[in-house]
């Protein structure tokens, strides 16, 4: 059944209901809570019932929630629930045609499943419009409020999602945590761990330390897993596909795993946080099992050595410990220790599309919330050039400025890189600290050499950007259609729009009425 169809079906239904029992329209909307207008709509199946306020008609209207769902069905039933399976979110139960078969011979049951996911999937979709429309006014009062930058306004950020929290978790440590550090080091101490660690030194560690047996097995067709832990039968399942670096980086996270239940280090560092979303816990704990990995791989006091010693040279690093650009880029990240601290930086991972799906501010540089970035940024340019290091000063509109740094990472399947993964991983710290970096460029005159950048387009307070791809909400949106700026989406400044700050329009207008004038005499 289609959405439409289904929601003329429970407005008829509803509508016949109250016409049995000779309610006026105004008083059923009256006793339901909601205007004539909106009932009226609903009975017409011109607009969506969500859940609660169909609970409250049955209620109201003495019927049975499961007796009228199984009347909703519209067709045969095996058919609608076939339509259903093809849904993503239903994808993700991996029914059989079995169970398929099995509840569709259950007409009232199956008719009941049919109807009830798709109110749900029309009551979501007016939950993320209203979400959509509070986060858009809360930004705008965040804007309002002066010295006020995204993300950091007072107030309730609806879009502020699970990841967000454990990015503000780990920028809370300052992304160091020294549990793990002597853990990974005790490790490496016991088992004799060289520099350079291999895939075959840590599979005998998994199996002596902590009774674990790994195997490799190819996941079923439409699977992406790699990776399977599996607590029951002791095993370490992996994928055989990962070439070495992954496959040693997914077995060092996998004794990170052990170790953080094992001495339940999650809950000795998170302590009594509350968190606003139930996954942020399970989120913290695969971020501080990678951290681990990462200590494992990189062990603070030897890969603090080199990385003085090479300048932070990243890609020089990755050869010397033999792991890849992106781990030993996290891994400059956590040298937050007291006694040897590094340069602070932030990082960002992004694809090809701009998208950024890892991010960490040690240097305090703003995200915007929600994703998204400026697209001067050396982490998007890299992709111009993907066999080079990009590497520019950037300056935003209040005049801080970075030095950053940016490495595309290829990882092709099949030979296909659409198949497989591109990504962009950018380093940035202060500007002040390039003279440090092996990879640091000259310039006497950083606001000249700097290239201008700000927060992503919807923040951004930029007014000559060639490169906008949105208006800002700093500013409130004019054009004149006399006048073209470089790019549609840049603000029009009062100086820009005609004579003493007059449209065109009204030049325009004042010449006609001078030459009409004229005339007249």
């Amino acid at each position: 059944m289609n959405e439409n169809a289904l929601n003329a079906n429970v407005g008829l239904k509803l509508r016949g209901l109250r016409l049995a029992r000779n309610i006026k329209q105004t008083d059923a909307a009256k006793d339901l809570g909601v205007s004539p207008a909106y009932l009226n709509l609903i009975e017409k199946g011109k607009r969506v019932m969500p859940f609660p306020l169909l609970w409250k008609a049955l209620r109201y209207f003495d019927q049975d929630p499961e007796q009228f769902m199984s009347t909703l069905g519209e067709g045969r039933v095996d058919e609608a629930l076939a339509k259903l399976l093809d849904e993503p979110l239903l994808k993700s139960l991996d029914i059989d045609p079995e169970s398929l078969q099995s509840l569709s011979a259950e007409p009232k049951l199956a008719g009941t499943v049919a109807a009830l996911f798709n109110l749900y999937k029309n009551t979501r979709t007016q939950l993320e419009n209203v979400l959509a429309q509070l986060n858009a006014e809360e930004r705008a009062r965040t804007q309002a409020v002066p010295g006020s930058t995204a993300g950091s306004g007072a107030g309730m950020r609806f879009d502020y999602s699970p990841f967000d929290e454990v990015s503000d978790f780990l920028q809370t440590h300052h992304n160091y945590f020294p549990e793990l550090e002597e853990q990974a080091e005790a490790l490496r101490r016991d088992f004799k761990l060289g520099r350079l660690l291999t895939s075959p030194q840590l599979v005998p560690l998994l199996e002596e330390r902590f009774g674990y047996r790994v195997r490799f097995e190819s996941a079923p067709s439409g699977s992406s897993v790699v990776r399977r832990l599996d607590p029951e039968s002791q095993e370490l399942i992996l994928s055989p596909d990962l070439t070495e670096q992954p496959l040693k980086f997914q077995l060092a996270t996998s004794i990170g795993l052990m170790v953080l239940d094992r001495e339940k280090l999650v809950e000795r560092i998170v302590g009594a946080m509350r968190t606003r979303h139930a996954e942020t816990h399970r989120l913290i704990k695969v971020n501080l099992a990678n951290y681990f990995a990462g200590a494992l791989m990189l062990p603070y006091g030897d890969f603090f050595k080199e990385v003085e010693r090479t300048r932070y040279d990243v890609e020089l690093l990755s050869n010397l410990f033999g792991t890849t650009y992106e781990t030993v880029a996290h891994r400059l990240c956590n040298l937050s220790d007291p006694k040897r601290k590094g340069l602070p930086f932030h990082f960002l991972r992004s694809d090809i599309a701009g998208n950024i799906s890892k991010r960490y501010s040690g240097t305090g540089i703003k995200f915007a919330t929600g994703g998204g970035s400026c697209g001067k940024w050396a982490v998007h340019l890299a992709f111009l050039n993907p066999s080079q290091i990009t590497r520019q000063y950037s300056m935003m509109p209040d005049g801080t400025s970075y030095f950053c740094f940016a490495k595309v990472q290829l990882q092709p399947i099949e030979g296909s890189i659409v198949r497989g993964t591109a990504y962009s991983i950018g380093l940035g710290t202060h500007a002040e600290n390039a003279k440090y970096l092996a990879y640091g460029l000259p310039t006497n005159d950083l606001r000249k050499d700097a290239v201008p950048s700000g927060i992503s387009c919807r923040f951004c307070e930029r007014t000559d950007c060639n490169q906008r791809a949105a208006a800002s909400y700093r500013f409130a949106f004019s054009f004149d259609e006399y006048t073209k700026k470089d790019c549609f989406f840049s603000p029009l400044l009062v100086h820009e729009a005609g004579r003493n700050g007059e449209s065109r329009a009204e030049t325009l207008d004042k010449s006609a009425r001078r030459r009409n004038k004229g005339e007249e005499h």
